[in-house]
């Protein structure tokens, strides 16, 4: 049973195959997706590119667990910021994640996932603690912060859009395109999840541009160094 890694973007996770060794055990296509199967710190994992969006992260997660048996997901990559004092550069450790976008209404609450009783859906406590202490070690000089990360299936890049986000989950910390996806299905399966984001950009008018500068140039070695100390301070047996 594998540790999963999981990005939306090769640009994400560029550093990280490099890092794993994850040609020494070969590579496996399941849902049109390459997985790349490795050992990382003396530890099986198994890598592989989500895609962008909901959807897409869902069916990866859901084939992470039912063909590869993963004993826990790990999400990393990019976000943009949304609360005040979040900012380019920053790293958030999710506690919680919520779908922005869902909103079955008046059938059930806005936010509420139907049929779950939930809109919020909790990262592995364990798992979420020890990226945090990942972060520091591998990245000391990054400001770390800790709470809710919102999803939903648009790119975020207007000051009005992101300012009614805040209105509507004042406490979110960043926003993108998978994790509460990964969360639901993972919290369906029983299976520990948890999810790195570096700030890419602050969400606004200027976000395509700091996006696409940052993840061609400092997402995939942010990624490598927190998941490096990560896979060298996970217990193997958990």
């Amino acid at each position: 049973m594998s540790i999963a890694i999981v990005a939306a973007l090769q640009e994400e996770l560029s550093a990280v195959l490099t890092l794993a060794s994850l040609q020494q055990r070969g590579r496996a296509v399941v849902g049109g997706r390459e997985h790349f199967l490795g050992l990382w710190a003396g530890q099986p994992v198994v890598t592989v590119l989500s895609r962008i969006g909901k959807v897409a992260a869902a069916s990866t997660a859901t084939a992470l667990v039912t063909h590869f048996q993963a004993r826990a997901i790990v999400f990393t990559g990019v976000a943009g910021g949304l609360r005040q004092g979040v900012q380019v550069g920053d790293v958030v450790v999710a506690r919680e994640f919520l779908q922005h976008d869902m909103d079955a209404s008046p059938l059930f609450p806005q936010h509420e996932v139907p049929l779950t009783g939930k809109s919020r859906f909790q990262t592995d406590p364990a798992l979420s603690d020890a990226l945090c202490a990942a972060v520091r070690q591998g990245l000391p000089q990054a400001r770390l912060h800790e709470g809710l990360v919102i999803s939903g299936d648009r790119f975020v890049s207007s000051s009005a859009h992101a300012r009614t986000l805040r209105d509507h989950t004042p406490d979110a910390l960043a926003v993108e395109m998978e994790g509460a996806a990964i969360a639901q299905v993972c919290h369906d399966f029983g299976i520990p999840f948890a999810a790195v984001r570096t700030i890419s950009d602050r969400a606004d008018e200027a976000a395509s541009v700091d996006f696409q500068r940052f993840i061609n140039t400092v997402a995939s070695p942010y990624s490598a160094a927190i998941l490096g100390a990560f896979m060298a301070r996970w217990p193997a047996q958990r």
